[in-house]
C-alpha cells in the first residue's frame, strides 16, 4: 500500500492568533507572513482522502487560500472555540450529503446544544447537515476507508485527542501525554506537535517541555504548532531548533513519501 502522505496547516496560531489584538511586541508588527498565524487546523491528504483536523473561526479564509479545497470528513481534537467555531461554514460541504465528523461523545453532546438549528426536526434551508460519530480514547475507527487511532492526551485536566493517521500524528492543545502514548509514536516518520511559547503555561507545552517530547518519540521530522507571539519571530526560533524540528506556519505543505 502507498503510504505517501501530505500534510497541509491551515492555521498554526493559538485561541488569539497572531497578531494579536492591541499587541504591539515585534511578533505582532512582524512583516513576515511566517509570523502571521490563524488558528490551529491542518488537512491530511492521504490515500486519495482529504480529512480535515478542527474546524475553528477561520476556517473560511483558511479553505479560500488552501491549495486544494476539498475536504471528506473532520476530525475534532475537542471542544474548545478556536477549534470548532467555523463549523457553520461546513455548509457548503453538504450541499447533497452529510458531512461526517469523529469526535468524542462530550464534544458532540456539546456541539449539538451549541449548534441545535443543525439538528431540528425541520431544519431551515441551507443549514449544515452533520453526521456525528463518536470514538473513544484507545479504539482505531474508520474515516472514508482509512484507519484512525486516537492519541488521548491532556490539556491541562480536559482529556482531548490528538491522531494518527497512516506515517503521521498530529497532536494540539497538549500539556501532558501519557508514557504508553509516547512509546506508541516512538520513531514514527512525521510528528506535529504543540508549542505555545517559550515561558511555561498551565495549560499548554511550552516549547522546551515540546522539544523533549520529540526527543521522546523521535520522529524523522517534528513540525510545531499552535504557537502565540510568545514563541518569538519565526526566522529567530526556527535557529534554535534541533535539525529534525520545524515551525510550521500557514500554508506550509509537507510531502511524505514512505
Amino acid at each position: 500500500m502507498n503510504n505517501s502522505l501530505q500534510l497541509e496547516f491551515l492555521g498554526t496560531g493559538t485561541s488569539t492568533g497572531v497578531p494579536q489584538l492591541r499587541c504591539g511586541c515585534e511578533v505582532c508588527r512582524s512583516t513576515d507572513p511566517h509570523d502571521q498565524r490563524l488558528r490551529c487546523s491542518a488537512i491530511v491528504r492521504y490515500q486519495g482522502k482529504n480529512i480535515l483536523i478542527d474546524c475553528g473561526p477561520d476556517f473560511r479564509q483558511q479553505m479560500l487560500r488552501a491549495s486544494n479545497d476539498n475536504i471528506d470528513a473532520l476530525l475534532i481534537t475537542h471542544i474548545h472555540y478556536d477549534h470548532v467555531g467555523g463549523i457553520d461554514d461546513l455548509r457548503a460541504y453538504c450541499l447533497d450529503r452529510y458531512f461526517p465528523i469523529y469526535a468524542r461523545q462530550d464534544v458532540i453532546d456539546n456541539l449539538r446544544r451549541q449548534l441545535p438549528y443543525c439538528f431540528a426536526e425541520h431544519l431551515y434551508p441551507g443549514v449544515p447537515r452533520l453526521e456525528f460519530t463518536a470514538v473513544n480514547d484507545y479504539d482505531p475507527f474508520d474515516v472514508q476507508g482509512i484507519e484512525v487511532h486516537p492519541i488521548p492526551v491532556m490539556h491541562y485536566k480536559m482529556p482531548i485527542l490528538g491522531f494518527r493517521i497512516g506515517p503521521m500524528a498530529y497532536i494540539t492543545d497538549c500539556k501532558t501525554i501519557a508514557d504508553e502514548q509516547i512509546e506508541r509514536l516512538h520513531d514514527i516518520p512525521l510528528l506535529v506537535i504543540n508549542a505555545l511559547r517559550l515561558e511555561p503555561h498551565m495549560s499548554h507545552m511550552h516549547l522546551a517541555e515540546a522539544l523533549e517530547v520529540v526527543r521522546r518519540i523521535n520522529p524523522s521530522r517534528a513540525y510545531l504548532t499552535h504557537m502565540s507571539h510568545g514563541i518569538g519571530l519565526h526566522e529567530q526560533a526556527s535557529q534554535q531548533l534541533p535539525d529534525n524540528v520545524h515551525l510550521a506556519y500557514d500554508g506550509l505543505v509537507v510531502d511524505l513519501n514512505m
